[in-house]
């Protein structure tokens, strides 16, 4: 670790990858392509879309914690979004608002376990129509149907008047030595087979290509030390990544009292196992730890770089990195997503390729969203404008937006929301300029949020009784979105008659599979107590 920390003093020699990484250093004099002339033929274009990398290490000051020298690679030879976030932070919604344009509750992409139909057109779609050769590798995630049965048991259940811990206690798991580079090694493997079909196959297309490369990291690993339902809380690295990360750097965030926290807050703080006793050691390691698996995440980047610059490809292709959502890393006593907290919501987004400006950093606000309006402006098929989103190409032009796009200016907000685990309450969050709005349910019930990002970028201070006129006006632009309490009764039906659903095909074995779920180590306790909860949660009105 640089700078000291639990693996001894700073200095220690950093050993050569095992792997053939090439340094970004080692190339990035060398500009990696020509200006772009007119009338050249359509680019093509590759996707590396990892899951849950806090978007601000992308930029100073959050990059000053951890190497990310790919990261930096397209940040010299591209453009990154400083204000990029996800429109669900949660894994399946998310990624179903980016394949799909659409927000989240146009989609009905509530939960993990509901998504996108497995037939949906999406932006890769369209483009293979048009004529680029299209390839995925790795974690893809949109559509229904998958995760758990404890995933979406919790979020259809988030409404039951019980408090259970849902997740294993965050924790970090040091493995390997100094010269262990592929920890997360099934993501190593989707990375290799996406960089031998560059170097094997892309190399001698005649058409421009789409490559998607979907990672898991840095996402934390499963605890089986907690049982085979418990999630995933782990924070697990070798030596090799977690001397990348400057330990001085790490800073410890402030916490609210148990009882001072926002009941949304509080909440997901219990449910994710966070409301015990952590010593600062413990915080900084944790987030030490994540930090590393963001260096090897980034390594991986690196390799799909490095190929496409072997190969030639690399100056007539875009490339486009980004996230499905963050994560807290202990801030505001969480880890995990499924929060509008900063760490949670912020994504990263870099983008480089022909045509993209150099060394720029964007302001605007962005999401998700704007990545299949995007694709489908880069292979130049007519952008639908029923659209969700806006493409991002004005932008990374340095052209203003209104010269250019079809459906008038980009707004000056994005919307994000969530509706799954860990909360017990639909969320809203519309962010604009300065300001971050976050309402609950249908308005009223659950006290809403609002923090001045550019005096309270930690969103330490809720603001929202000192200001009742921005929260008006923010409301007001908000529900001329979405209908956000009628959205939030329709996902109050749909997890009841879910739940009902499930429970109906037990039969006589609900009581032990319920009692068995994440929750196991709580619900055994007072198994009784836990049902009849749900039976007076199915018993109201619907």
């Amino acid at each position: 670790m640089r700078g000291g920390g639990p693996l001894g003093p700073a200095g220690l020699a950093l050993l050569p990858l095992a792997l053939p990484l090439m340094a970004a250093a080692a190339w990035a004099s060398a500009r990696p392509w020509p200006a772009a002339p007119r009338g050249q033929p359509r680019p093509s274009v590759v996707l590396v879309a990892c899951d849950s990398l806090d978007g601000r290490l992308t930029f100073y000051p959050g990059n000053q914690t951890v190497d990310l020298p790919f990261v930096n690679f397209m940040k010299r030879y591209g453009t990154v979004f400083l204000n990029a976030y996800t429109n669900s932070p949660i894994c399946c919604p998310s990624r179903a608002a980016m394949w799909s344009g659409l927000f989240t509750h146009l989609t009905e992409s509530w939960n993990n376990f509901k998504g996108l139909d497995p037939d949906y057109v999406t932006w890769m779609d369209l483009m293979e129509k048009h004529g680029y050769h299209t390839r995925k590798y790795g974690k893809v995630d949109y559509t229904s149907g998958h995760h758990s049965v404890s995933n979406r048991v919790e979020a259809w259940t988030r409404d039951v008047d019980f408090l259970l811990r849902q997740e294993g206690r965050p924790m970090v798991n040091l493995t390997g030595d100094r010269k262990h580079v592929r920890v997360m090694e099934a993501d190593w493997q989707n990375t290799d087979k996406a960089v031998n079909w560059i170097k094997e196959e892309a190399i001698n297309l005649a058409q421009p290509f789409v490559l998607y490369l979907g990672l898991n990291l840095p996402h934390p690993y499963p605890s089986p030390y907690a049982g085979e339902n418990f999630g995933s809380s782990t924070f697990l690295t070798s030596p090799y990544w977690l001397e990348k990360v400057t330990y001085e750097a790490i800073k410890i965030p402030k916490w609210s009292s148990l009882s001072e926290m926002h009941p949304v807050d509080y909440y997901s703080s219990y449910t994710k196992n966070c409301t015990g006793e952590f010593t600062k050691e413990d915080v900084r390691n944790i987030r030490a730890f994540y930090y590393a698996m963001c260096a090897e995440t980034d390594a991986m980047l690196g390799e799909i770089i490095s190929a496409l610059r072997d190969t030639g490809l690399l100056k007539k292709t875009i490339v486009i990195f980004t996230a499905d959502h963050g994560e807290l890393a202990m801030e505001h006593r969480q880890f995990y997503k499924m929060s509008m907290y900063e760490g949670s919501s912020h994504v990263p987004l870099l983008v480089m390729g022909p045509g993209v400006k150099e060394q720029q950093q964007v302001p605007n606000v962005v999401s998700l969203v704007d990545i299949y309006p995007t694709m489908l402006d880069i292979a130049r098929i007519p952008i639908p404008q029923n659209l969700s989103g806006y493409s991002l190409i004005p932008l990374l032009r340095g052209k203003a937006e209104n010269e250019v796009s079809s459906k008038g200016p980009r707004p000056s907000w994005v919307l994000s929301e969530f509706h799954g685990c860990n909360v017990n309450s639909s969320t809203y969050m519309l962010r604009t300029g300065k300001w971050k709005y976050i309402t609950y349910s249908d308005g009223r019930s659950v006290l809403p949020q609002l923090f001045d990002l550019s005096d309270d970028p930690d969103e330490l201070t809720n603001v929202a009784v000192k200001f009742p006129v921005i929260v008006h006006s923010l409301d007001k632009i908000l529900r001329s979105i979405v209908n956000y309490p009628k959205v939030s009764s329709s996902v109050q039906r749909y997890n009841k008659e879910q739940f009902m659903s499930w429970k109906q095909s037990l039969g006589q074995n609900y009581s032990d599979v319920i009692a068995n779920l994440r929750w196991h180590q709580d619900w055994l306790k007072e198994p009784k107590k836990y049902e009849n909860a749900i039976e007076k949660w199915l018993g109201k009105t619907k």
